[in-house]
């Protein structure tokens, strides 16, 4: 079915995703997941109640209680599911895609995604058959749960609220779902904050929420500079991503922030590993080394940094994606535990840009861009064949990571998209990193 995914589920709906294959999606979950309660939220899409509700039949068909825990964030679902011990959970949601977008995200026991390599593809065999039983003779209920409190608690575990001191915060949900935890995480905070796009909306009448388009950022930054905020956030629709700006509202690539955020989790568990992706290293390495910390490449996507950082009993991953994953928080990515890390560190008295500027100046980067080609493998190929005589230091961890020693750069297939990605770093010479991805750019458009 085109509607399944790598990761997860996504599709246009009415045609690749619909009332139907939502409830076929919930029958099979139930056969596929162990015994136990199904966690079941949605995101502000105005097809996703609707869909959340079918697949709860599908659950209860199959004999299985849900709690719908309404209007939330995917990552509140990961908390609900391992926070409460149930056999799994199901996030309705298209997060950045188009508006005619609806999909799921799914995890078993433990918040544990459950993805192409780890079950997807046997409830997709499922779904697509369409050969259910009768329903079952005791059917499940479901059980409606909104309260958000202990969800809020375990956030501001993260943090200190008492020894922070006021800030002045730009918050931009997109009409998302990230509004709704604001309000709620604002009576426990000596903040001051300046709303943007705030209420849920499912039209999204200032577009899709997708902070890593620069088109998508001049709101917020304005807001930064016209408010005099010491920060700004920008969510994506589901909320687990955030973005960062600066006191002058200039945009913080995730790069970065993953660097700040491994340094600050490695003062609380010194000697611990961190988990990065491939695309954009050095910064990252160089801060967890020089923090004590043990850094871990790992392929680029979330179910990839969730094995790895299990298996290595990380305490954080981070991907310059603006995903960021914690081990208090079941491995899982968060868009709120980040924002609320830096705002703690900023409100030490020291800007982000002051935190940041050595680092950026240290590692120039390109920022991730994305070309349409007809043929990627045979263009990463050419690319490859183009700097052969260089005799760069290749690996193939995820797509092509090529290490000239001043530079370097990732080129890799998205995942989710027909895409091919570039990033491009260099060590302290923005020139050589500008010259090398104008060179890269016209060979991959050739």
């Amino acid at each position: 079915m085109k509607c399944f995914k790598a990761y997860d589920i996504r599709g246009r709906v009415p045609d690749e995703l619909n009332d139907d294959v939502a409830y076929r999606l919930g029958r099979a979950f139930a056969q596929t997941v162990n015994d136990g309660v199904v966690v079941v939220g949605f995101d502000v899409r105005r097809d996703s109640p609707s869909f959340a509700q079918a697949i709860i039949r599908g659950l209860n068909d199959e004999g299985r209680d849900a709690i719908d825990i309404g209007l939330c964030g995917t990552e509140e679902v990961y908390f609900q599911v391992f926070s409460r011990g149930v056999a799994g959970g199901i996030m309705v949601t298209a997060s950045h895609n188009p508006i005619d977008y609806n999909g799921m995200k799914l995890v078993r026991d433990g918040a544990r995604p459950i993805s192409g390599d780890t079950g997807l593809r046997d409830i997709e065999r499922l779904v697509e058959a369409n050969a259910f039983g009768p329903v079952a003779a005791k059917r499940g209920g479901v059980t409606h749960d909104h309260d958000k409190s202990a969800y809020i608690e375990h956030l501001l575990g993260y943090i200190d609220p008492r020894a922070m001191r006021p800030l002045k915060v730009v918050v931009n949900a997109g009409n998302g779902g990230a509004g709704v935890v604001i309000d709620l995480l604002a009576a426990h905070l000596p903040l001051q904050f300046v709303r943007i796009h705030h209420e849920p909306d499912g039209s999204f009448p200032h577009g899709i929420p997708n902070p890593l388009l620069p088109e998508n950022r001049a709101a917020t930054a304005e807001a930064v500079r016209r408010h005099g905020a010491d920060l700004g956030v920008a969510w994506d629709g589901d909320f687990d991503r955030c973005f960062l700006f600066d006191a002058q509202g200039e945009f913080i690539e995730g790069y970065y922030i993953v660097g700040l955020l491994a340094a600050q989790m490695l003062q609380r568990h010194p000697g611990a590993k961190v988990i990065h992706d491939p695309r954009l290293t050095w910064n990252t390495i160089e801060m967890v080394r020089q923090a004590g910390g043990i850094p871990v490449e790992s392929k680029t996507g979330h179910a990839f940094i969730k094995e790895r950082m299990r298996a290595e009993d990380a305490i954080y991953g981070g991907e310059m994606s603006a995903h960021h994953y914690f081990r208090e928080f079941a491995y899982c990515d968060s868009g709120m535990i980040p924002w609320l890390l830096i705002a703690e560190r900023v409100s030490g008295g020291t800007s982000l840009a002051d935190m940041l500027a050595e680092r950026m100046a240290a590692y120039p980067c390109s920022g991730e861009i994305n070309f349409v080609v007809d043929d990627a493998p045979a263009t990463v190929a050419s690319v490859l064949d183009y700097y052969a005589a260089q005799h760069p230091l290749v690996e193939r961890v995820d797509g092509i990571s090529a290490d000239f020693g001043r530079w370097r750069f990732n080129l890799r297939s998205s995942n989710t998209e027909p895409l091919l990605r570039l990033n491009v770093e260099s060590r302290g010479d923005v020139e050589l990193m500008s010259a090398k991805t104008l060179e890269l750019s016209s060979l991959i458009q050739k």
